[in-house]
């Protein structure tokens, strides 16, 4: 069967490509992509190609499938999966495998697996790992961002806090503690932001900071009434306005520091801060992967030593994570949807990816079976008058908050 995907070739080196998958063995299962959400990571992968540790050395002879936040339709299933899978199943899949000790993902590491795709092929380890899934949602991308807010959930999971002198972990965020959010109004801060409002461990109050003004607003539209309904404090503020941001952070809080901190943004400014704001048994989770081996900033070991501060990093969710992600999506506590503000074809997605932090705004949806130009769901009104489907799209979204939704999903693959 023939495919088109976006592959890395080499560092900076994206090509919309088709070509011809192989048959599928008897331990594979080909599919068909719908939707695909970009991820920050994919940007590093394509920038840095084969020194990424995920990226084989030889995929310039080998062009690896980019992205690995994917949901769509089983095509075929190879004769050990058809006691569980079937044709036209809708799926999902958790792609931080952790195989056998390898760093390898779909969207990174393999020729013939990804998400910026039209079909492709899903190896037998994936099966093994129990991380290939069977979706029953209604709309494709709320399976796809399964994949980023399991990220979030897993990195709230992972946070821990201790008594003093006992040693057993207390595994999650401080409940009814004081929680920050440092660049938190980018996509994955705001995926952080939705399950912190809606999870079994919520924090009695929430600063969320960023440097936008735009972004902040943003943010504060979407969330501050549910934050009310959940007798949740949550404040957004632009550290850029203020004269000492650490001390006047932790003076919104009584002074005393924070109880849990995120960084979600790799910024030796921001991890600094993290460390500035922490209070006595803090966590601190730079959550943010940079590109730079060697990225560095200071730390307060004082408080380390003397405060019990934690430091730690999470990258990427595991398939429990995913599930409770799309448990709470069916639930209608969680909408994902908030972390989407631009929609484009699998056309747009090379470019896209080698350009997303000029481009701006929260994540960036394809849809790999349409041609179409990324575009702001702010401006599919302004984008009627060259093409009228966007009238459709824009009249959808202006009655859901102006947010990406399955009746939107709907129409975009009804018309285009």
């Amino acid at each position: 069967m023939k495919t088109k995907a976006v592959r890395l070739h080499g560092a900076n080196d994206l090509r919309l490509d088709e070509f011809e998958l192989p048959a599928i063995k008897d331990d594979e299962i080909l599919v068909k992509v719908i939707s695909d959400s970009i991820c920050m990571s994919t940007y590093k992968c394509a920038t840095l190609g084969a020194a990424h540790k995920r990226v084989h050395d030889d995929v310039a002879e080998h062009p690896a499938i980019m992205g690995h936040e994917f949901a769509g339709e089983i095509v075929e299933v190879g004769k050990m999966h058809q006691d569980k899978f079937k044709p036209g199943m809708r799926f999902t899949l958790q792609p931080a495998l952790n195989y056998k000790g390898t760093m390898w993902s779909p969207g990174y590491s393999y020729e013939f697996f990804g998400g910026d795709c039209t079909y492709c092929i899903i190896p037998p380890e994936v099966m093994e790992l129990n991380c290939f899934m069977e979706y029953k949602g209604k709309a494709f991308y709320e399976a796809s961002l399964a994949e980023p807010m399991s990220c979030s959930i897993g990195a709230f999971h992972a946070c821990y806090h201790t008594q003093m002198g006992v040693y057993t972990h207390e595994m999650g965020i401080k409940e009814g503690g004081k929680l920050a959010l440092l660049a938190g109004c980018g996509p994955m801060g705001l995926g952080a932001i939705a399950y912190a409002l809606c999870c079994d461990r919520r924090p009695g109050t929430m600063v969320v900071t960023d440097i936008d003004e735009a972004r902040l607003a943003r943010a504060e539209s979407l969330f501050a009434e549910q934050a009310k309904e959940a007798g949740i404090e949550l404040k957004f503020v632009n550290t850029a306005k203020m004269a000492d941001p650490a001390k006047e952070l932790k003076d919104m809080v009584g002074g005393t520091g924070y109880d849990d901190v995120f960084s979600y943004a790799p910024v030796a400014a921001v991890v600094e801060l993290a460390s500035d704001i922490a209070g006595r048994d803090c966590c601190l989770n730079f959550f943010a992967g940079p590109t730079d081996p060697k990225f560095s900033a200071k730390l307060n070991y004082y408080d380390v030593h003397y405060n019990s501060t934690h430091v730690m990093g999470t990258t990427g969710g595991n398939t429990a994570d995913m599930i409770e992600s799309l448990e709470l999506s069916a639930k209608g506590v969680l909408n994902p949807a908030v972390m989407v503000t631009h929609i484009g074809g699998l056309d747009s997605c090379a470019e896209v990816t080698l350009n997303q932090p000029k481009l701006g705004g929260g994540k960036k949806l394809i849809y790999t079976h349409i041609s179409m130009p990324l575009t702001a769901i702010d401006d599919f009104r302004a984008k009627a008058a060259e093409d009228a489907r966007f009238a459709g799209l824009a009249d959808i979204c202006e009655k859901n908050n102006n947010l990406w939704c399955p009746e939107a999903e709907e129409y975009l693959l009804a018309n285009w």
